[in-house]
């Protein structure tokens, strides 16, 4: 039910000072919610948690939504995300009761008398609006996962370095039963036990062509967040699962996996041939290899520029100058800031500076095609620094696409 224009001006005008209160909302929310449901740390992000991340996407999220809760069909594709993200970690409706429980008493909280019992019911209303369009966009796809909406147990057949901190985990179902395809570009989650005894999930991208018989994914190692002084060099938050799974999960071992989801892909049921261009930086060249292996597999001739910026060691390396020597149609553009002894202009790579679309040929990206689809993936920035480019090149939104590894505010901007 729609809200009334009362509710809406209700809620409109408590926004500004829930905005200002946001990381407050979401402290009381988190420890009222996890305090009373422990059993809820299994599904959320424990490192964003103590980053401030998580927070302030929850925050992001609900106000975002709020702020434009006349136009709600506006917002659906950018709620996509979330959905998938839901799916792959078995959030269900039950847990939407939850939440909206602590969300609002948070809001009562920090609001205090403004919180009004009109207001409230405004709030509530909002709430379960945003509930709704979320768990109706979920039970779509929970039924497009059919029999596979819950962990399944995978053995990890083996582990191989794809350069000095990104390795690729081979993934084999143990009921030996065939996987379900995927789209180049969408990943998985695995969940772990982690030391305080609750179990926490990260999602990966999955990183070669579908094969019936074993899923891969390529992690890389998480320091965290560096700080230095004259004394000494740390890391906070680091990232627990990644590094667990490097460290601890050696071939042979067991892990939870669930079913691969996420909207950033390459339609593979789309016959059109217009040039691709992959765009990404670190570990964003996952989902890249992904979408490469499978265009050279069944779209041979199609054209695929490749764009790539690292620090030092490029991943998947010599794979991508295999695709490069077998395929005419595949060309790739190398960035490095990090310059070895033994690296040789033109042959490991192409510039050597931080990555600038401006010093690429326009040919290589293929800028005079009316047609390019571009996919952009690693840190933020780099992402909205890569698109802004682009479009002032006078490439439409509509053939940009992003894979957001974080949630929040930005999930609401990059598709605007």
């Amino acid at each position: 039910m729609a809200l009334t224009y009362q509710q809406s001006k209700l809620i409109r005008d408590t926004i500004p000072a829930l905005r200002e209160h946001g990381e407050r909302i979401t402290s009381i929310f988190y420890k009222t919610m996890l305090c009373d449901h422990p059993e809820l740390n299994d599904y959320f992000n424990t490192v964003n948690q103590k980053n401030g991340r998580q927070p302030r996407a929850l925050t992001a999220v609900i106000l975002g939504f709020a702020a434009n809760i006349n136009h709600t069909s506006e917002l659906i594709p950018k709620l996509e995300r979330m959905c998938n993200k839901h799916c792959s970690l078995g959030i269900k409706p039950e847990h939407y009761d939850i939440v909206g429980e602590y969300l609002l008493r948070a809001f009562g909280e920090v609001l205090g008398p403004a919180m009004t019992p009109e207001t409230l019911v405004a709030w509530t209303r909002a709430y379960w609006m945003l509930a709704k369009m979320l768990i109706g966009r979920e039970a779509q796809l929970y039924k497009d996962f059919e029999k596979w909406s819950s962990w399944r147990k995978f053995k990890i057949d083996r582990v191989v370095s794809e350069s000095d901190d990104i390795y690729s985990f081979y993934l084999v179902p143990q009921d030996g039963k065939q996987l379900p395809k995927y789209l180049p570009g969408q990943y998985l989650s695995i969940r772990v036990q982690v030391p305080d005894g609750f179990f926490q999930s990260r999602q990966y991208s999955l990183s070669d062509a579908y094969r019936p018989d074993h899923y891969r994914v390529s992690i890389k190692r998480d320091e965290g967040a560096k700080y230095s002084n004259s004394v000494s060099e740390s890391f906070f938050h680091p990232g627990i699962v990644s590094n667990m799974l490097i460290d601890t999960f050696p071939a042979g071992s067991v892990v939870d996996v669930s079913h691969p989801a996420g909207e950033f892909f390459l339609d593979v049921d789309n016959s059109s041939m217009v040039p691709l261009v992959l765009i990404s930086a670190g570990v964003g060249a996952t989902p890249m290899v992904s979408i490469a292996n499978t265009v050279v597999e069944t779209q041979p001739g199609r054209s695929i520029s490749w764009i790539h910026g690292s620090r030092n060691v490029i991943p998947f390396e010599d794979h991508v100058a295999q695709l490069r020597r077998k395929h005419p149609s595949f060309r790739t553009k190398i960035f490095k800031t990090h310059l070895a002894s033994g690296d040789s202009a033109s042959v490991t790579y192409d510039y050597g500076f931080r990555m600038d679309l401006a010093k690429v040929d326009p040919e290589d990206l293929f800028l005079q095609h009316g047609g390019t689809e571009y996919y952009i993936c690693g840190p933020e920035q780099f992402m909205l620094e890569m698109s802004g480019y682009l479009k002032a090149q006078g490439v439409p939104a509509g053939r940009l696409k992003f894979e957001l590894f974080s949630t929040g505010d930005l999930a609401f901007k990059a598709t605007t």
